[in-house]
């Protein structure tokens, strides 16, 4: 049966997106990464034994807070693409998608499927780590204060809702890169070439900034290095943008228009890589 006789369905998503989700909690990658995560993250609170300097507390929280997060990136950013690549290819290797995409099921469905299952594991990843930092600030913000009530007069202190906001504009950039991994994955031989690609997109766009630096240094001397230059930096997100923690614990605090901006720019990524990935897993031979 043509699966394009049938109306696009999202309970066929869902359900493709539920199977994908059950499939990934089970592997082992994910419970290794998400203990190892919360180990560096639940060790972090014996970093109060250090001196942090005549501002007490102020710069400690900073430290765990920004030690916290970076674990989230790490071991997100990893889980992220291997996840992403090894859910899709365990399918096309155990011809279970031919088998599947047989029925009427359009290709669309099977790829935003396997997109939301793979970013609800990553959603719960994101969770457990947020919800373990923000117990660990709020412990220490607690002895901090007990120890010296005017500690966070002149600010620094992090509010539990900035780390929420911080943390889930790091899942949105998860969506993005496990998406653009996605887009890899539709057209590629090997589950390796996709991890491969994965992490290569991903330090392509972290490094976003220093290609408009690059581009504004050469525009001028030769036109079409400058054009290719530009070209990339327009087609790769630039993942510095979800990087708010600098305005977490200042006296501004974080700007709810831009949280909600970046938002808005990493969905509409999610949307177009999405598009691109069905198109060309649709002209792919299963």
């Amino acid at each position: 049966m043509n699966s394009m006789a049938v109306p696009f369905s999202f309970a066929r998503t869902s359900l493709i997106a539920g199977n994908t989700f059950l499939e990934a909690v089970r592997q082992r990658l994910f419970l290794f990464l998400v203990l190892l995560a919360v180990a560096l993250v639940a060790g972090a609170r014996f970093f109060h034994e250090f001196d942090f300097g005549p501002d007490g507390g102020v710069p400690e929280l900073k430290f765990l807070f920004d030690f916290g997060l970076g674990a989230l990136i790490f071991f997100g950013s990893t889980l992220t693409i291997t996840a992403t690549a090894q859910l899709f290819f365990s399918e096309i290797e155990n011809r279970t998608a031919l088998t599947l995409l047989a029925k009427p099921v359009w290709r669309a469905e099977f790829v935003f499927g396997k997109f939301l299952g793979a970013w609800a594991v990553v959603g719960v990843f994101c969770a457990l780590l947020t919800g373990l930092l923000a117990v660990l600030l709020w412990f220490r913000t607690g002895a901090i204060l007990a120890a010296n009530p005017g500690a966070f007069l002149h600010g620094g202190r992090i509010g539990l809702g900035d780390i929420a906001i911080v943390c889930g504009l790091q899942w949105l950039k998860f969506g993005v890169l496990a998406m653009m991994t996605l887009l890899v994955s539709s057209f590629s031989g090997t589950n390796l070439f996709s991890v491969v690609m994965g992490f290569f997109v991903l330090v392509i766009c972290h490094l976003q900034a220093f290609a408009h630096q690059a581009y504004t240094r050469v525009e001028a001397s030769s036109v079409a290095l400058g054009l290719m230059i530009e070209t990339l930096a327009r087609v790769f997100p630039d993942f510095q943008f979800f990087n708010l923690a600098d305005k977490v614990g200042t006296e501004a605090g974080l700007d709810a228009g831009l949280a909600l901006r970046v938002a808005a720019y990493a969905l509409a990524y999610i949307l177009v890589f999405g598009f691109l990935a069905v198109f060309s897993f649709r002209r792919r031979e299963i």
